[in-house]
């Protein structure tokens, strides 16, 4: 699997725009004897070929965003509410377990409650013990062939998870080594990311490599003007190791609601991307048969993107209507319900054409006919992208 995994319901969008940007330095310096030093394409190679195959730990996310803390909603609420503003606020922690390309497990502790992601070969289960539902995936052959603890939607990104999106964006990036660091009792490389770009929120991005084995330990955003980090993922602990075999084994609890979903293994003459870009499609719940209409069709209802690296705008469309005479109605209902949800309101304010979630690091457009955009960039070019579709 790729980092885009975790892009299957439009709220997951959030994150990846999220990790676009830290401070160098806002990790505590090693004091054990300094790495061997290394240039930042070495540091980049060694994230790209990295050597921890299997490992356990935990994972602590943070963010200080200037939101409200609201609660989630439920696994329901996919591209809304409660979903959308626990990605962007408050503390979330995680304990990872990795064991190989194809086995992976995460679980999620919410207020009074747990989520679970395990994955084991091509077998995928999502829990969520608030409601007590459970998705069953059954993924194509192919994905069992490149899996990692990144790929899975589990709602807390870990370091891994949004290196690997960073690394998208080096095109129009300044890249540095910094002093080294120590995440999780292990000395780290500190690789800096400072965005060229001038319109941005996103400040600069600090990574830590693990200096043994090059798999990322944390990752701090800092936004454009800030002194303190606005994001942050990291381990705050690590053990290298196969974990125990039946972490990967899960069975629904009694009385939980299971939903089968069958992502379509990719035809023949098709490249690996294309097939992941359908998995997305299925697992945001849309119908198949929208994969099969002509490309007219099919333009209302698949995201958009505006601009490209730091200044990249995803523009996620209203709900499809069982017929386009109906998608304009369908997205404003759409839009009714989320605009009316008092907890969304909390995390809101109006503007025109819709309500605004504005932070420091991340903009998030919701349009009073159902759609959303998201970006790293002001409010202003995110409504000129919507007024443009």
């Amino acid at each position: 699997m790729t980092a885009t995994w975790l892009r299957w319901t439009p709220a997951v969008a959030v994150p990846a725009v999220i990790a676009a940007g830290v401070l160098a330095g806002s990790l505590p310096a090693s004091a054990r004897d300094p790495l061997p030093e290394k240039t930042p394409a070495q540091v980049l190679a060694m994230i790209g070929q990295h050597q921890a195959k299997s490992f356990s730990g935990t994972v602590e996310q943070s963010s200080e965003l200037g939101l409200p803390d609201v609660p989630q909603v439920g696994p329901g609420s996919g591209a809304g509410t409660g979903s959308l503003a626990e990605l962007l606020t408050g503390p979330h922690s995680a304990r990872v377990y990795v064991d190989g390309p194809t086995k992976a497990r995460i679980q999620v502790m919410d207020r009074m409650a747990e989520r679970d992601a395990v994955r084991q070969g091509n077998e995928l289960w999502l829990y969520n013990s608030k409601d007590n539902t459970a998705t069953h995936v059954t993924l194509p052959a192919g994905a069992t062939k490149e899996s990692r603890s990144h790929d899975m939607p589990a709602g807390v990104a870990t370091p891994e998870e949004l290196a690997a999106k960073m690394l998208e964006k080096l095109d129009g990036t300044d890249v540095a080594v910094a002093e080294d660091t120590e995440v999780a009792g292990r000395a780290a490389y500190n690789l800096v990311l400072t965005p060229r770009s001038d319109v941005t929120l996103v400040g600069s991005v600090a990574v830590a490599v693990d200096g043994e084995n090059g798999l990322p330990l944390s990752v701090e955003v800092r936004a454009r003007g800030q002194q303190e980090p606005a994001f942050r993922t990291a381990f705050s602990s690590l053990t290298l190791g196969a974990p125990d075999a039946a972490l990967f084994n899960f069975a629904p609890p009694p009385g939980a609601s299971v939903k089968e979903l069958a992502v379509p293994a990719k035809p023949s003459g098709t490249k690996g991307q294309a097939d992941k870009n359908r998995a997305h499609k299925d697992l945001a719940g849309k119908d198949a048969a929208d994969r099969s209409t002509d490309n007219k069709n099919l333009r209302g209802h698949a995201p958009t993107v505006t601009g490209s690296g730091w200044e990249r705008i995803v523009g996620i469309p209203a709900p499809s209507a069982s017929a386009p005479s109906q998608s304009r109605e369908s997205g404003k209902q759409s839009a009714d319900r989320l605009l009316n949800d008092p907890l969304l309101r909390q995390a809101t304010v109006t503007v025109p054409g819709g309500r605004a979630i504005s932070t420091s690091l991340v903009n998030v457009l919701l349009t009073d006919d159902g759609r959303t955009f998201v970006g790293s960039m002001p409010l202003e070019r995110l409504q000129a992208a919507a007024a443009a579709r």
